[in-house]
Protein backbone atom coordinates (compact mmCIF):
# COMPACT_ATOMS: atom_id res chain seq x y z
CA UNK A 1 0.00 0.00 0.00
CA UNK A 2 1.14 2.88 -1.22
CA UNK A 3 0.22 6.79 0.53
CA UNK A 4 -3.54 6.56 -1.02
CA UNK A 5 -3.16 3.39 -3.03
CA UNK A 6 -3.51 -0.43 -2.47
CA UNK A 7 -0.91 -2.67 -4.12
CA UNK A 8 -2.68 -5.63 -5.56
CA UNK A 9 -1.45 -8.52 -6.35
CA UNK A 10 -3.73 -11.35 -7.85
CA UNK A 11 -3.06 -14.85 -6.49
CA UNK A 12 -5.30 -15.87 -8.94
CA UNK A 13 -4.44 -15.58 -12.66
CA UNK A 14 -4.03 -18.39 -16.04
CA UNK A 15 -1.63 -18.34 -18.52
CA UNK A 16 -0.13 -20.56 -21.43
CA UNK A 17 1.28 -20.67 -24.70
CA UNK A 18 -0.49 -21.37 -27.77
CA UNK A 19 -0.59 -24.90 -29.06
CA UNK A 20 2.62 -24.67 -31.47
CA UNK A 21 4.42 -22.19 -29.42
CA UNK A 22 5.20 -25.16 -27.55
CA UNK A 23 7.26 -27.08 -29.67
CA UNK A 24 10.46 -25.17 -29.02
CA UNK A 25 10.01 -25.72 -25.49
CA UNK A 26 10.10 -29.92 -25.84
CA UNK A 27 12.97 -31.85 -25.99
CA UNK A 28 13.86 -32.57 -29.76
CA UNK A 29 13.21 -36.44 -29.22
CA UNK A 30 9.43 -35.20 -28.75
CA UNK A 31 9.41 -32.92 -31.78
CA UNK A 32 7.69 -35.64 -34.62
CA UNK A 33 5.43 -37.09 -32.21
CA UNK A 34 4.32 -33.35 -31.49
CA UNK A 35 3.92 -32.42 -35.00
CA UNK A 36 1.44 -35.48 -35.62
CA UNK A 37 -0.24 -34.98 -32.28
CA UNK A 38 -0.97 -31.22 -32.84
CA UNK A 39 -1.98 -31.84 -36.99
CA UNK A 40 -4.84 -33.76 -35.50
CA UNK A 41 -5.75 -31.87 -32.12
CA UNK A 42 -9.14 -30.12 -32.11
CA UNK A 43 -9.35 -27.69 -29.20
CA UNK A 44 -12.59 -27.96 -27.17
CA UNK A 45 -12.14 -24.83 -25.34
CA UNK A 46 -14.44 -22.04 -26.77
CA UNK A 47 -12.59 -19.32 -24.80
CA UNK A 48 -8.86 -21.18 -26.46
CA UNK A 49 -10.05 -20.33 -29.80
CA UNK A 50 -11.54 -16.71 -29.43
CA UNK A 51 -10.07 -13.26 -30.46
CA UNK A 52 -9.16 -12.89 -26.97
CA UNK A 53 -7.34 -16.06 -26.29
CA UNK A 54 -3.81 -14.46 -26.59
CA UNK A 55 -4.60 -12.85 -23.36
CA UNK A 56 -2.82 -16.54 -22.13
CA UNK A 57 0.17 -15.13 -24.04
CA UNK A 58 0.48 -11.74 -25.21
CA UNK A 59 2.70 -9.97 -22.70
CA UNK A 60 2.04 -6.69 -23.54
CA UNK A 61 -1.69 -7.03 -23.64
CA UNK A 62 -1.56 -8.31 -20.12
CA UNK A 63 0.16 -6.36 -18.34
CA UNK A 64 -2.23 -3.25 -20.15
CA UNK A 65 -5.27 -4.75 -19.17
CA UNK A 66 -4.34 -5.99 -15.67
CA UNK A 67 -2.85 -2.13 -15.20
CA UNK A 68 -6.44 -1.21 -16.58
CA UNK A 69 -8.20 -3.08 -13.77
CA UNK A 70 -5.64 -2.03 -10.52
CA UNK A 71 -3.68 -5.14 -10.67
CA UNK A 72 0.40 -4.58 -10.44
CA UNK A 73 1.51 -8.56 -10.22
CA UNK A 74 0.32 -11.90 -10.58
CA UNK A 75 0.48 -15.50 -9.43
CA UNK A 76 0.16 -17.51 -12.43
CA UNK A 77 -1.11 -20.96 -12.66
CA UNK A 78 -1.97 -23.14 -16.50
CA UNK A 79 -4.58 -22.50 -18.63
CA UNK A 80 -3.53 -23.85 -22.36
CA UNK A 81 -3.49 -26.92 -23.54
CA UNK A 82 0.18 -28.77 -22.79
CA UNK A 83 1.16 -30.63 -25.62
CA UNK A 84 -0.09 -34.43 -25.31
CA UNK A 85 -2.88 -33.12 -23.19
CA UNK A 86 -6.51 -33.82 -23.78
CA UNK A 87 -7.33 -30.63 -22.47
CA UNK A 88 -6.46 -28.31 -19.90
CA UNK A 89 -3.99 -30.36 -17.79
CA UNK A 90 -6.03 -28.75 -14.73
CA UNK A 91 -8.58 -30.83 -15.39
CA UNK A 92 -7.36 -33.61 -17.51
CA UNK A 93 -7.80 -36.97 -16.30
CA UNK A 94 -4.83 -38.91 -14.74
CA UNK A 95 -2.88 -40.40 -17.99
CA UNK A 96 -2.80 -44.36 -18.82
CA UNK A 97 0.91 -45.64 -18.98
CA UNK A 98 1.29 -45.22 -22.33
CA UNK A 99 0.43 -41.77 -21.96
CA UNK A 100 2.71 -40.54 -19.14
CA UNK A 101 6.00 -40.11 -20.68
CA UNK A 102 4.61 -37.53 -23.16
CA UNK A 103 2.27 -36.29 -20.67
CA UNK A 104 5.29 -35.50 -18.24
CA UNK A 105 6.92 -33.60 -21.20
CA UNK A 106 4.62 -31.70 -22.08
CA UNK A 107 4.45 -30.37 -18.09
CA UNK A 108 8.21 -29.48 -18.56
CA UNK A 109 7.70 -27.63 -22.19
CA UNK A 110 4.83 -25.82 -20.15
CA UNK A 111 7.12 -25.20 -17.30
CA UNK A 112 10.23 -24.30 -19.37
CA UNK A 113 7.63 -21.48 -21.73
CA UNK A 114 6.07 -20.44 -18.28
CA UNK A 115 9.49 -19.65 -16.79
CA UNK A 116 10.25 -17.40 -20.02
CA UNK A 117 7.55 -15.55 -19.96
CA UNK A 118 7.44 -14.56 -16.19
CA UNK A 119 11.13 -13.31 -17.35
CA UNK A 120 9.19 -10.92 -19.76
CA UNK A 121 7.81 -8.81 -16.71
CA UNK A 122 10.55 -9.04 -13.95
CA UNK A 123 9.02 -8.86 -10.24
CA UNK A 124 5.74 -8.77 -11.57
CA UNK A 125 4.56 -13.02 -12.18
CA UNK A 126 5.07 -16.20 -10.01
CA UNK A 127 4.32 -18.80 -12.14
CA UNK A 128 3.13 -21.82 -11.22
CA UNK A 129 5.39 -25.06 -12.24
CA UNK A 130 3.10 -27.97 -13.10
CA UNK A 131 3.81 -31.67 -11.72
CA UNK A 132 2.34 -35.35 -11.74
CA UNK A 133 2.31 -37.26 -9.30
CA UNK A 134 2.57 -41.04 -11.10
CA UNK A 135 6.42 -40.69 -10.59
CA UNK A 136 7.35 -38.75 -7.27
CA UNK A 137 11.41 -38.84 -7.63
CA UNK A 138 10.38 -36.86 -11.41
CA UNK A 139 8.18 -34.91 -9.51
CA UNK A 140 11.14 -33.89 -7.19
CA UNK A 141 13.50 -32.92 -9.78
CA UNK A 142 11.18 -30.80 -11.30
CA UNK A 143 10.87 -29.04 -8.27
CA UNK A 144 14.36 -27.96 -8.41
CA UNK A 145 14.42 -27.25 -11.44
CA UNK A 146 11.82 -25.02 -12.21
CA UNK A 147 12.67 -23.18 -8.45
CA UNK A 148 16.37 -23.16 -9.98
CA UNK A 149 14.82 -21.60 -13.57
CA UNK A 150 12.74 -18.71 -11.47
CA UNK A 151 9.71 -20.41 -11.28
CA UNK A 152 8.35 -18.42 -7.13
CA UNK A 153 4.93 -19.34 -7.83
CA UNK A 154 5.34 -22.56 -6.25
CA UNK A 155 3.65 -25.81 -7.73
CA UNK A 156 0.36 -27.09 -8.64
CA UNK A 157 -0.60 -30.12 -6.43
CA UNK A 158 -2.91 -31.68 -9.17
CA UNK A 159 -5.23 -34.18 -6.70
CA UNK A 160 -5.69 -37.94 -6.20
CA UNK A 161 -9.69 -38.41 -7.83
CA UNK A 162 -10.97 -41.05 -6.91
CA UNK A 163 -10.62 -44.04 -9.41
CA UNK A 164 -7.19 -42.37 -10.38
CA UNK A 165 -5.25 -45.56 -9.08
CA UNK A 166 -2.76 -42.94 -7.09
CA UNK A 167 -2.00 -43.23 -3.50
CA UNK A 168 -4.26 -40.39 -1.68
CA UNK A 169 -2.55 -37.61 -0.68
CA UNK A 170 -2.42 -38.81 3.24
CA UNK A 171 0.03 -41.32 1.98
CA UNK A 172 3.39 -41.20 3.07
CA UNK A 173 4.36 -41.76 -0.42
CA UNK A 174 4.58 -38.49 -1.30
CA UNK A 175 6.64 -37.37 1.36
CA UNK A 176 10.15 -36.48 -0.70
CA UNK A 177 7.72 -34.15 -2.76
CA UNK A 178 7.20 -32.27 0.68
CA UNK A 179 10.16 -32.67 1.34
CA UNK A 180 11.94 -30.64 -1.32
CA UNK A 181 8.53 -28.40 -0.96
CA UNK A 182 9.97 -27.46 2.26
CA UNK A 183 13.41 -27.10 1.95
CA UNK A 184 12.75 -25.17 -1.03
CA UNK A 185 10.22 -22.78 0.38
CA UNK A 186 7.78 -23.72 -2.54
CA UNK A 187 4.51 -23.39 -1.73
CA UNK A 188 2.37 -26.29 -2.57
CA UNK A 189 -0.88 -24.26 -4.47
CA UNK A 190 -4.14 -26.76 -4.74
CA UNK A 191 -6.33 -25.50 -7.29
CA UNK A 192 -10.50 -25.76 -7.20
CA UNK A 193 -11.43 -28.16 -10.11
CA UNK A 194 -8.18 -30.34 -9.78
CA UNK A 195 -9.26 -33.05 -8.12
CA UNK A 196 -12.92 -34.33 -9.14
CA UNK A 197 -13.41 -37.44 -10.71
CA UNK A 198 -15.07 -38.26 -14.10
CA UNK A 199 -18.49 -37.50 -14.26
CA UNK A 200 -19.41 -37.92 -17.30
CA UNK A 201 -21.00 -34.80 -20.14
CA UNK A 202 -24.89 -34.96 -19.75
CA UNK A 203 -26.69 -32.01 -18.12
CA UNK A 204 -26.95 -33.92 -14.58
CA UNK A 205 -23.43 -34.60 -14.71
CA UNK A 206 -21.99 -30.96 -15.12
CA UNK A 207 -24.57 -29.71 -12.54
CA UNK A 208 -23.23 -32.61 -10.55
CA UNK A 209 -19.64 -31.08 -11.01
CA UNK A 210 -20.35 -27.35 -10.44
CA UNK A 211 -21.91 -28.43 -7.04
CA UNK A 212 -19.22 -31.00 -5.55
CA UNK A 213 -15.99 -29.79 -7.68
CA UNK A 214 -14.99 -27.54 -4.79
CA UNK A 215 -15.80 -30.16 -1.93
CA UNK A 216 -13.18 -32.71 -3.98
CA UNK A 217 -10.66 -29.85 -3.46
CA UNK A 218 -10.88 -29.45 -0.34
CA UNK A 219 -9.97 -32.49 0.27
CA UNK A 220 -6.40 -32.19 0.17
CA UNK A 221 -6.52 -29.79 3.60
CA UNK A 222 -7.53 -32.50 5.56
CA UNK A 223 -5.89 -35.25 3.78
CA UNK A 224 -2.36 -33.45 4.17
CA UNK A 225 -3.11 -32.92 8.00
CA UNK A 226 -4.70 -35.77 9.27
CA UNK A 227 -1.90 -37.88 7.13
CA UNK A 228 1.05 -35.94 9.20
CA UNK A 229 2.63 -34.38 6.44
CA UNK A 230 2.87 -30.81 8.23
CA UNK A 231 4.05 -32.63 11.71
CA UNK A 232 6.66 -34.37 9.51
CA UNK A 233 8.11 -31.58 7.21
CA UNK A 234 7.49 -28.16 9.39
CA UNK A 235 8.28 -26.01 6.60
CA UNK A 236 5.54 -27.14 4.09
CA UNK A 237 3.07 -24.73 2.95
CA UNK A 238 -0.11 -25.28 1.22
CA UNK A 239 -2.68 -22.91 -0.31
CA UNK A 240 -5.77 -23.47 -1.73
CA UNK A 241 -7.23 -21.78 -4.65
CA UNK A 242 -10.46 -20.40 -6.00
CA UNK A 243 -12.21 -22.89 -4.09
CA UNK A 244 -14.14 -20.28 -2.01
CA UNK A 245 -13.17 -18.88 1.90
CA UNK A 246 -16.44 -19.10 3.91
CA UNK A 247 -16.35 -22.90 3.90
CA UNK A 248 -12.90 -23.02 5.94
CA UNK A 249 -14.24 -21.74 9.66
CA UNK A 250 -16.38 -24.69 9.80
CA UNK A 251 -14.34 -27.21 7.97
CA UNK A 252 -11.57 -26.36 10.44
CA UNK A 253 -14.32 -26.38 13.55
CA UNK A 254 -15.12 -30.21 12.28
CA UNK A 255 -11.61 -31.29 11.64
CA UNK A 256 -11.18 -30.29 15.08
CA UNK A 257 -14.20 -32.07 16.29
CA UNK A 258 -13.03 -35.38 14.99
CA UNK A 259 -9.54 -35.33 15.99
CA UNK A 260 -10.51 -34.28 19.39
CA UNK A 261 -12.44 -37.18 19.48
CA UNK A 262 -10.55 -39.50 17.24
CA UNK A 263 -7.83 -39.11 19.84
CA UNK A 264 -9.72 -39.79 23.03
CA UNK A 265 -11.24 -42.39 21.47
CA UNK A 266 -8.02 -44.48 20.79
CA UNK A 267 -7.11 -44.78 24.96
CA UNK A 268 -11.06 -46.51 25.39
CA UNK A 269 -10.30 -49.63 23.41
CA UNK A 270 -13.61 -50.85 24.52
CA UNK A 271 -14.84 -48.64 22.01
CA UNK A 272 -15.92 -49.20 18.43
CA UNK A 273 -14.00 -45.66 17.19
CA UNK A 274 -11.02 -46.89 19.30
CA UNK A 275 -9.38 -48.33 15.51
CA UNK A 276 -10.33 -44.90 13.62
CA UNK A 277 -8.24 -42.96 15.99
CA UNK A 278 -5.36 -45.54 16.91
CA UNK A 279 -1.68 -43.01 16.13
CA UNK A 280 -3.64 -40.08 14.82
CA UNK A 281 -2.41 -37.48 17.88
CA UNK A 282 1.28 -38.55 16.89
CA UNK A 283 0.87 -38.48 13.42
CA UNK A 284 -0.19 -35.09 13.30
CA UNK A 285 1.20 -33.24 16.48
CA UNK A 286 -0.99 -30.48 16.16
CA UNK A 287 -4.31 -29.82 16.30
CA UNK A 288 -5.97 -28.85 12.39
CA UNK A 289 -7.05 -25.73 13.27
CA UNK A 290 -3.10 -24.83 14.57
CA UNK A 291 -2.08 -27.18 11.54
CA UNK A 292 -4.17 -24.27 9.84
CA UNK A 293 -2.72 -21.13 11.89
CA UNK A 294 0.99 -22.11 11.04
CA UNK A 295 0.86 -24.11 7.60
CA UNK A 296 -1.91 -23.01 5.39
CA UNK A 297 -3.41 -19.74 3.13
CA UNK A 298 -6.10 -19.37 0.73
CA UNK A 299 -5.98 -17.94 -2.52
CA UNK A 300 -9.69 -15.89 -1.89
CA UNK A 301 -10.61 -15.61 -6.07
CA UNK A 302 -12.65 -12.91 -6.27
CA UNK A 303 -13.99 -12.78 -2.40
CA UNK A 304 -17.43 -12.07 -2.08
CA UNK A 305 -19.68 -9.83 0.39
CA UNK A 306 -20.61 -12.83 2.85
CA UNK A 307 -17.08 -14.17 3.32
CA UNK A 308 -15.23 -10.89 4.31
CA UNK A 309 -16.63 -10.27 7.89
CA UNK A 310 -15.47 -14.22 8.04
CA UNK A 311 -12.09 -12.75 7.59
CA UNK A 312 -10.54 -12.87 11.41
CA UNK A 313 -12.04 -16.68 11.90
CA UNK A 314 -10.24 -17.66 8.45
CA UNK A 315 -6.79 -15.79 9.91
CA UNK A 316 -6.20 -12.19 8.22
CA UNK A 317 -3.34 -13.02 7.30
CA UNK A 318 -4.24 -15.95 5.47
CA UNK A 319 -6.81 -14.33 2.49
CA UNK A 320 -4.63 -13.83 -1.31
CA UNK A 321 -7.38 -12.29 -3.31
CA UNK A 322 -7.74 -13.30 -7.39
CA UNK A 323 -8.85 -11.79 -9.95
CA UNK A 324 -8.61 -15.28 -11.90
CA UNK A 325 -8.56 -13.39 -15.26
CA UNK A 326 -8.15 -14.16 -17.83
CA UNK A 327 -11.50 -16.14 -17.54
CA UNK A 328 -14.71 -14.70 -17.96
CA UNK A 329 -15.91 -16.22 -14.36
CA UNK A 330 -12.79 -13.90 -13.49
CA UNK A 331 -13.80 -10.22 -12.27
CA UNK A 332 -11.46 -8.81 -15.12
CA UNK A 333 -12.18 -5.67 -15.96
CA UNK A 334 -14.65 -5.30 -13.12
CA UNK A 335 -11.89 -5.24 -10.33
CA UNK A 336 -12.26 -2.12 -9.13
CA UNK A 337 -15.92 -2.68 -8.89
CA UNK A 338 -15.37 -6.24 -6.93
CA UNK A 339 -13.35 -4.86 -4.61
CA UNK A 340 -15.64 -2.43 -3.87
CA UNK A 341 -18.52 -4.28 -3.13
CA UNK A 342 -16.41 -6.88 -0.72
CA UNK A 343 -14.20 -4.37 0.92
CA UNK A 344 -16.01 -1.56 1.66
CA UNK A 345 -16.09 -0.41 5.44
CA UNK A 346 -13.09 -2.43 5.84
CA UNK A 347 -10.20 -1.01 7.77
CA UNK A 348 -7.35 -0.07 5.02
CA UNK A 349 -4.65 -2.27 6.64
CA UNK A 350 -6.72 -4.91 6.40
CA UNK A 351 -7.78 -4.16 3.23
CA UNK A 352 -4.42 -4.09 2.10
CA UNK A 353 -3.19 -7.14 3.65
CA UNK A 354 -5.72 -9.54 2.01
CA UNK A 355 -5.22 -7.16 -1.73
CA UNK A 356 -1.36 -7.92 -1.34
CA UNK A 357 0.70 -7.94 1.41
CA UNK A 358 -0.34 -11.78 1.87
CA UNK A 359 0.51 -12.85 -1.46
CA UNK A 360 4.09 -10.85 -1.38
CA UNK A 361 5.10 -12.66 1.57
CA UNK A 362 3.93 -15.93 0.29
CA UNK A 363 5.03 -15.61 -3.17
CA UNK A 364 8.08 -13.40 -2.87
CA UNK A 365 6.87 -10.23 -4.66
CA UNK A 366 9.10 -6.97 -3.81
CA UNK A 367 6.15 -4.63 -2.14
CA UNK A 368 8.56 -1.79 -2.78
CA UNK A 369 9.45 -2.62 -6.11
CA UNK A 370 5.64 -2.76 -6.90
CA UNK A 371 4.88 0.56 -4.84
CA UNK A 372 6.05 2.72 -8.01
CA UNK A 373 3.36 1.08 -10.08
CA UNK A 374 0.71 0.64 -7.49
CA UNK A 375 1.26 4.75 -7.06
CA UNK A 376 0.20 5.09 -10.47
CA UNK A 377 -2.23 2.21 -11.04
CA UNK A 378 -3.72 0.90 -7.88
CA UNK A 379 -7.09 1.42 -7.19
CA UNK A 380 -7.34 4.53 -4.28
CA UNK A 381 -7.98 3.95 -0.65
CA UNK A 382 -10.50 6.17 -1.09
CA UNK A 383 -12.52 4.86 -3.68
CA UNK A 384 -12.71 1.37 -2.41
CA UNK A 385 -14.71 2.73 1.17
CA UNK A 386 -17.52 3.60 -1.08
CA UNK A 387 -19.87 1.10 -1.27
CA UNK A 388 -21.09 -0.01 -4.66
CA UNK A 389 -24.79 0.69 -5.57
CA UNK A 390 -24.78 -0.66 -9.04
CA UNK A 391 -23.51 -3.79 -10.63
CA UNK A 392 -21.84 -3.59 -13.69
CA UNK A 393 -24.26 -4.39 -16.72
CA UNK A 394 -21.77 -6.85 -18.69
CA UNK A 395 -20.25 -8.19 -15.01
CA UNK A 396 -19.71 -12.32 -15.51
CA UNK A 397 -17.97 -13.05 -12.24
CA UNK A 398 -19.58 -14.89 -9.38
CA UNK A 399 -18.06 -11.89 -7.29
CA UNK A 400 -21.22 -10.11 -8.06
CA UNK A 401 -23.88 -12.80 -8.25
CA UNK A 402 -26.11 -13.28 -5.28
CA UNK A 403 -27.00 -15.40 -2.98
CA UNK A 404 -23.38 -17.00 -2.50
CA UNK A 405 -23.44 -17.61 1.15
CA UNK A 406 -26.11 -20.26 0.40
CA UNK A 407 -22.77 -22.48 -0.33
CA UNK A 408 -22.31 -24.91 2.65
CA UNK A 409 -17.93 -25.58 1.10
Amino acid sequence: MTDDRYTVISADCHAGADLLDYRPYLESRYHDDFDAWAASYVNPHEDLLADTADRNWNSARRLAELEADGIVAEVVFPNTIPPFFPSAALMAPAPSGTEFEQRWAGLRAHNRWLADFCAEAPGRRAGVAQILLHDVDEAVREVRRTREAGLTGGVMLPGTPPGSGLPELHSGAYDPLWAVCAELDVPVNHHGGSASPPLGDEPAARAVFMVETTWFSHRALWHLIFGGAFRRHPGLRLVLTEQGSGWIPGVLDMLDYYHGRLVASASRAATAEAKFGVGLGEAMGDSPAGIWRDHCFVGASFMRPHEVPLRHRIGLDKIMWGSDYPHDEGTHPHSREALRLAYAGVPADETAAMLGTNAARVYGFDLARLAPLAARVGPSITDLTEPLDEIPPNATSPAFARGGAVRVW
